[in-house]
């Protein structure tokens, strides 16, 4: 234990000297969770609207009023051919198009649903069925409160004979469907992926460049002593980065925290062993910082994107989400979604937990092995 004490204490220093590491550790990884938490959203916040009205009554006025005061539609193009609409859809001066058919106000009194068109540019197939779900809201409410207001009545006593099934929804964890918590905490995760294989994969290709790894070789120090002393202090600066990152979303962000957050150091720290695993592992195959660089960032977009950082699991295809199970960043960004939204417990994510710490182990054992084979 003391022999991996003096190493843990050169490698501190060895960092707290380096400046330039010190700056990379911190900075970047803040920068980057301002920034790309608010930038990289799923939520289509403004569309242009071509607006094809051809029954010209109070209520299909009602109804783009209604549309307009949301705040995410705009009418763009206010037309009555519908050969303008499409054009204006093809010109990209419009990214959707609704069609108010002539009747829309007598259908509406007969109590018949109204065969209003939406016609969505849909060359970003995920903006188009987020402006699709946006303009349902916007329907499902514009009928109720017609049916509350001036020609409700009608509606009711032509519907009233007919049986109906209601539905009632509710949206748990995130009511606004705001997803500024879901991606600053999926950033979190990457961030702390980013600072535990990077940093783990260039310090000790750093030390074959400089020659002081062949030094440390020769000496009576254990190959497992040396991981340890290796491993520890960035194991300590990933919980760092974890904390600073938290506090950026609490406090910049105004996100709450659901769960308990000893439950997510829990899981980090657990994770950071998979990460800095990995990342010593990387360090056995390259002998230069710049060949570290280059396998550390070819593994982490293989990661991010295989492990629901940016897109959902649930949405890939069958192959990519067996994958995506044997993947650590997968489990440890559903883990803090699952605690810092949701308000899981440690029965909620100890699945992910036992799955990280597997990881952890089959990677560390790789790395010994393979660091034996290439040390002097």
């Amino acid at each position: 234990m003391r022999t991996i004490l003096f190493i843990i204490r050169k490698e501190t220093l060895q960092v707290l000297r380096d400046r330039i590491m010190l700056v990379q550790i911190f900075v970047p990884p803040v920068l980057q969770l301002l920034i790309l938490a608010q930038a990289m959203t799923f939520e289509v916040k403004h569309t242009d609207l071509a607006l094809v009205d051809l029954d010209r009554s109070p209520a299909s006025e009602r109804l783009v009023e209604r549309f307009t005061a949301s705040g995410r539609f705009e009418v763009a193009v206010w037309t009555p051919s519908g050969d303008v609409a499409d054009e204006a859809l093809l010109t990209r001066e419009a990214s959707a198009v609704l069609r108010i058919p002539e009747g829309f106000e007598r259908d509406l009194r007969r109590g018949q649903p109204p065969a209003v068109q939406l016609v969505l540019n849909a060359e970003d197939g995920a903006a188009a069925g987020v402006r699709q779900a946006y303009a349902a809201q916007i329907l499902a409410a514009f009928t109720q409160a017609e049916a509350a207001g001036p020609i409700g009545a009608s509606m009711r006593a032509a519907t009233d004979a007919r049986p109906g099934v209601a539905i009632q929804t509710r949206t748990l964890y995130n009511p606004e469907g705001a997803y500024l918590a879901y991606m600053a905490i999926g950033l979190l995760a990457s961030l702390v992926t980013l600072v535990g294989i990077l940093l783990t994969s260039q310090n000790i290709a750093r030390e074959k460049e400089i020659g002081t790894l062949e030094q440390l070789n020769v000496t009576p120090i254990t190959k497992r002593q040396f991981i340890v002393g290796k491993l520890a202090p960035f194991w300590v600066l990933g919980l760092i980065e974890l904390t600073v990152g938290l506090l950026v979303i609490r406090l910049v962000f105004g996100i709450p925290f659901a769960g308990p957050v000893a439950l997510v150091y829990l899981g980090a720290g657990v994770y950071l062993f998979a990460a800095l695993g990995l990342g010593l592992l990387i360090s056995t195959a390259v002998q230069t910082q710049q060949q570290a660089q280059f396998l550390t960032f070819f593994v982490l977009v293989t990661f991010f994107f295989l492990g629901g950082i940016f897109t959902p699991v649930q949405s890939m295809p069958g192959w990519a989400q067996t994958v995506a199970e044997f993947n650590p960043i997968k489990h440890f960004a559903a883990l803090l979604r699952a605690v810092l939204i949701k308000g899981g417990g440690f029965g909620d994510v100890v699945g992910g937990i036992g799955a990280m710490a597997a990881f952890a182990v089959v990677v560390l054992t790789l790395a010994l092995l393979r660091y034996r084979k290439t040390a002097a």
